[in-house]
């Protein structure tokens, strides 16, 4: 399993821990990358406790997600264990500890996709998502300004 190995960033260098990732994503100055990925799972038997948290909503399928996180270059840093299909993507991001990790801690950007959304603003701008709202017509300054 890669999170029992840790993952080797340079010769000497293993990262363990998501505290550790972010740490190395500063120190670098570099752009984390995090998203959650569903992996599809066999139906768990019928009279298993909690059956139905591994369907997933957005695929309609039983799933378990895992959380990863690479840098700019697509190096996979982190991949978090699985949870259940239910479970949202800023639901797990938070579960994991980032909210914490990087509210008062150091100044590492992260890109992130739009199931994280809200992240941003627990973060204080370090997690970095599309806008929420799209004008149609007449987009403020403010708006324009972000796309560029």
């Amino acid at each position: 399993m890669p999170a029992e190995r840790g993952c080797a960033v340079s010769p000497g260098v293993r990262l363990w821990t998501l505290a550790e990732v972010i740490d190395h994503l500063c120190v670098d100055g570099e752009t984390g990358i995090i998203d959650g990925t569903e992996i599809p799972v066999r139906r768990p038997a019928a009279g298993c406790k909690d059956r139905d948290r591994f369907i997933s909503g957005k695929n309609k399928q039983n799933a378990v997600k895992t959380m990863v996180v690479t840098d700019g270059g697509g190096r996979v840093l982190f991949c978090s264990p699985t949870r259940p299909g239910s479970c949202a993507d800023i639901t797990h991001a938070r579960q994991l500890g980032l909210v914490k990790l990087l509210a008062g801690g150091p100044a590492a950007e992260i890109l992130a996709d739009a199931g994280c959304q809200g992240l941003g603003a627990q973060t204080g701008g370090r997690v970095i998502t599309p806008p929420h709202r799209n004008f149609k017509k007449n987009a403020p300054k403010w708006y324009e300004e972000i796309h560029k």
